[in-house]
């Protein structure tokens, strides 16, 4: 099954270069959490009940792990490498609650290129909007790989 109209891929192992960078900013909205909390059935009270966040550490509700790991997923399958690629490590380190309706600048760069494994580790900083270095994340891609290039051809006279 194909869903919507074939895309160019991303980057491949030989178009990438150590400190290649990308930035983005994302703000954390109510819809977004509530299309995860949904999506996950998800019903922790520490990232959707007031009341209950104030009695805690946190005296507010926080964002999910889980989706700050998919924001930063799903900029690296979009922009860098980019389409076609696939995460095969994943690490993140919460430096710093991050709280609803904060504003998040992402900086992703690549760190590593391993030619032979056909792998590049991006470091990700995730800083709110007062600046403050609130998450750190590594993460291991496979940059786009094609293996039949025949079909790489179809796909690009597709696209034209």
């Amino acid at each position: 099954m194909n869903i919507g109209k074939p895309r160019k891929l991303g980057k491949t192992i030989e178009e990438i270069e150590e400190g290649d960078s990308l930035s983005l900013t994302e703000s954390i909205e109510d819809q977004q959490l509530l299309l995860y909390l949904g999506l996950t059935n998800d019903a922790n009270p520490l990232f959707i009940q007031h009341d209950y966040a104030q009695q805690t550490e946190f005296e507010r509700p926080i964002v999910p792990m889980v989706m700050l790991s998919g924001i930063i997923a799903s900029a690296i399958s979009k922009h860098l490498p980019g389409p076609g690629s696939h995460i095969v490590n994943f690490s993140m380190n919460l430096i710093e609650p991050i709280y609803h309706y904060e504003t998040l600048t992402f900086n992703f760069e690549v760190i590593k290129v391993d030619k032979m494994k056909n792998v590049v580790t991006i470091s990700v900083e995730g800083n709110n909007q007062e600046g403050n270095r609130v998450l750190d994340s590594v993460v291991m891609v496979q940059p786009p790989l094609i293996i039949h290039p025949d079909l790489e051809n179809q796909a690009e006279m597709v696209n034209e």
